[in-house]
């Protein structure tokens, strides 16, 4: 069986679940599961990030530890995980003592090597960054993203990175897929076109002491990234001797893929790949960096504007099916979206309450008042504008996967969708029951059940519980590791089925009240 392992960034616990966060998590876990459908045997890492000067400072303004502060925030990001629907294999946090030995482990292999150093170090340190930056990326006192910097003179122990410099283009030219999208791919490659500088990977205990101390050095713990950028490997068994089959499994042999935000590209295409290199280890096969969640008219949300949400807050107006959903029917997922409360309810209301909502509705009615509820036999043939539909669902839903594109794979279930809704208003089973026409109308809605069954399926990624639900009322419980089966089954409800009568799956989204 194909192996596909898949990793979400850790979150630095600085600060709750954010729209951002949701977002990339969400459609992370949605991936996973498409991968199940198409016959992977999978495994999906997300965590939290809780070293650094930053956590330090928060603490201390709270008044506790900065473990206390870790636990805390760590708890809630997996709660709120949960909350959503993200079904993860593995919730990683920095501060566990099995991370704390690899990274100990994975710095002395470098030191050995001889791609450690140490030298005195002047420059321009951004706090809540966590980095240096050169002179020329400074100006009036703030970083390129308009945070504050301080000039900070220290001794710092660096990593060779600039000796991996041109291995890493030769890689990603020989991959073509492996930065993605095409965009991000040019941008590290124009950002390796200027020279290398090598990597500062530690920070003086006397100035940070919540951190991973260095195993040649105590009184310098390791610099965040570094610490947190080896949990992915880590996770599956990195510098472990007891898990050396694991790591080759997971690691070696299964398609690696790092899902992230646009932001932290650079720290995970230059920095990672070249600490991977240094330690003689296989690169991932696939860095993804998706785009932000704007506002509605396409800004990035902010405090000063008054449009940031908290998801939770959204999750109670419109409900966590149709927030899943927006995010896979709507958002290119390499580029930017705009999102608001109002798109994503005009959304559900049109693809789910109008559309596969309606389906079923109609079905369910009229099944039970013309049929005592028992599902009718199939035609004898079925109409080829809708086999077309059922023929190509499968292999649509692989492409769009396989090319990290989440939104292709429900444009054919939606297509389906209205192409039955078509058929459904040509033939009007309603107007033929009533004349008498059971065998007619029987027959159409039989075929229209079938599509609502297929598309249901294919949306079960998306919408874990609310497919769940419909299948039941089928009588199907197919789980994903068999939903590729199922996909290609028509049809699928079994004739005679007793249908109960329901309401509304997808009630319409009123915002007014």
């Amino acid at each position: 069986m194909k192996k596909y392992y898949v990793t979400t960034p850790l979150y630095y616990v600085n600060s709750e679940p954010h729209l951002g966060t949701t977002y990339s998590t969400i459609m992370v876990d949605g991936i996973n599961r498409y991968r199940k459908l198409l016959g992977f045997n999978t495994r999906f890492l997300t965590g939290t990030d809780e070293h650094g000067q930053k956590i330090q400072q928060t603490a201390k303004e709270r008044g506790i530890e900065p473990q206390q502060h870790c636990d805390e925030l760590s708890r809630k990001f997996q709660t709120f995980w949960s909350t959503v629907d993200v079904e993860f294999d593995i919730f990683y946090r920095t501060t566990s003592p099995k991370h704390k030995d690899t990274v100990s482990k994975a710095l002395d292999f470098l030191h050995q090597k001889g791609d450690i150093y140490s030298k005195e170090y002047s420059g321009w340190y951004c706090v809540s960054e966590e980095c240096f930056y050169p002179e020329t990326d400074i100006k009036d006192g703030k970083t390129p993203t308009g945070r504050p910097v301080e000039w900070i003179s220290e001794k710092n122990y660096f990593f060779k990175m600039s000796s991996y410099q041109q291995k890493l283009i030769d890689h990603i030219n020989n991959n073509p897929g492996f930065i993605a999208p095409k965009s991000r791919k040019n941008e590290v490659l124009g950002f390796l076109k200027q020279p290398l500088e090598d990597l500062s990977i530690s920070r003086p205990k006397s100035r940070i002491h919540w951190g991973i101390p260095l195993p040649f050095d105590s009184e310098h713990v390791a610099y965040v990234w570094v610490d947190a950028l080896i949990n992915y490997a880590a996770a599956c068994g990195l510098f472990q001797e007891d898990r050396k089959n694991e790591f080759n499994s997971w690691w070696n042999e299964s398609f690696v893929q790092h899902f992230i935000g646009k932001d932290i590209l650079t720290t995970h295409a230059v920095y990672w790949t070249t600490l991977l290199m240094a330690m003689d280890v296989k690169l991932p096969d696939q860095i993804f960096a998706h785009g932000w969640i704007l506002n509605k008219e396409s800004e990035k949300m902010s405090k000063s504007l008054g449009d940031v949400i908290a998801p939770e807050d959204i999750i109670n107006v419109i409900g966590l099916d149709s927030l899943r959903y927006y995010f896979f029917s709507e958002v290119n997922f390499g580029k930017d979206a705009p999102f608001s409360v109002e798109l994503a309810a005009l959304k559900s209301n049109s693809d789910l309450a109008n559309n596969l909502g309606n389906l079923l509705s109609r079905c369910f009615t009229l099944i039970n008042k013309y049929y005592d509820g028992l599902v009718p036999e199939m035609p004898d043939q079925t109409p080829q504008v809708i086999l077309d539909h059922v023929e190509d669902l499968y292999e649509n839903i692989e492409k769009a996967i396989l090319k990290n594109q989440p939104s292709d794979a429900i444009k054919p279930v939606i297509d389906m969708l209205n192409t039955t809704g078509k058929y459904l208003e040509e033939n009007a089973p309603w107007k033929q029951a009533k004349k008498g026409e059971l065998k007619e109308a029987g027959e159409c809605l039989r075929v229209a059940l079938e599509v609502a069954r297929l598309s249901t399926l294919a949306l079960m990624p998306v919408m874990p519980n609310k497919t769940t639900e419909i299948l039941n009322l089928l009588n199907i419980k197919p789980s994903l590791e068999n939903g590729a089966e199922e996909l290609k089954k028509w049809p699928g409800v079994q004739t005679g089925l007793k249908l109960e009568k329901i309401k509304p799956i997808f009630p319409r989204i009123d915002l007014e009240s």
